[in-house]
């Protein structure tokens, strides 16, 4: 089994890049003299032809004007704006704080109506509470170097977990053992949030998965994913939040979640296990 969180991105990008250098061709341009009339260095043309280089609204613009075909060029940009927004780097996402990112999601949250929930290096972000949220937080912003919001971002993040305690709402949330020690805050807060996820494991819309660290498994630890009604599928990295919407991809994610949930311990057993967490924090 093999996952590549890039390539709806990645495929995205191939696919403009396939329909501007057919435009080229069908004008009967060569590459240099599509560089020479957009008044660019002669290797730009063959990088965005190749999708080594993403073009901006003004390349696509200029790209189709040059070749005869402005009225291509608006359908082209709305392309590209969807194929950038499927990999946003941190940096762009945060560049402002944090905030906004989390009252930008707040609707996703609201229409979702099942999530499924992979949390390998932190406790899934609609579990946290304020000090746990806060010192994970203030790590993001000093590691990334943003502007520091994280009172204002850990409210907007506690704002959108409210669909939590919604009813009609299902969530299945999969933890790594690991997750339940990582001290990403003081201890005391973590000892808080080890409580907090005890409670929300008794919620009747709620179920919680603890993945054993000793366990056989046959799918190996992944980056931390959330899936949203199996339409969409967000994926963290180090580096960037990549949105997956490709319905084979997004199979794939979910038919690694069911593996990863049949290796993982529910109910009692689950609950035996953050508990166990929890008391080695005094």
């Amino acid at each position: 089994m093999s996952f590549s969180p890039l390539s709806s991105a990645q495929a995205a990008r191939k696919v403009l890049a396939d329909q501007l250098d057919r435009i080229r061709r069908d004008a009967g341009l060569s590459g240099l003299q599509l560089a020479v009339r957009c008044g660019w260095h002669k290797s730009k043309s063959s990088r965005i032809a190749r999708g080594l280089t993403a073009p901006s609204d003004s390349d696509i613009r200029a790209w189709c004007t040059a070749c005869g075909a402005p009225e291509k060029a608006a359908d082209l940009i709305a392309a590209s704006r969807t194929a950038e927004s499927m990999y946003t780097q941190w940096r762009d996402i945060h560049r402002d704080g944090m905030r906004r990112v989390h009252q930008k999601t707040l609707p996703l949250y609201r229409r979702t109506r099942k999530f499924k929930v992979y949390a390998s290096n932190v406790m899934p972000g609609m579990t946290q509470t304020a000090p746990y949220a806060s010192g994970l937080l203030r790590s993001i912003t000093t590691f990334q170097g943003t502007p520091d919001d994280v009172e204002d971002a850990v409210s907007a993040r506690l704002e959108r977990s409210r669909v939590l305690h919604d009813a009609g709402r299902q969530f299945a949330l999969l933890l790594e053992e690991a997750v339940l020690y990582y001290g990403v805050c003081g201890d005391e807060a973590l000892a808080g949030q080890l409580d907090h996820l005890l409670g929300i494991s008794s919620l009747p819309n709620v179920s919680v998965g603890v993945i054993p660290c000793r366990a056989r498994r046959t799918v190996w630890p992944l980056e931390a994913f959330y899936a949203f009604d199996e339409s969409l599928v967000a994926v963290e990295t180090l580096t960037a939040e990549i949105n997956i919407t490709a319905p084979g991809e997004i199979r794939t994610y979910l038919r690694a979640f069911a593996e990863l949930a049949r290796t993982a311990v529910h109910g009692a057993e689950a609950r035996s296990r953050i508990a166990k967490a929890r008391s080695t924090l005094g």
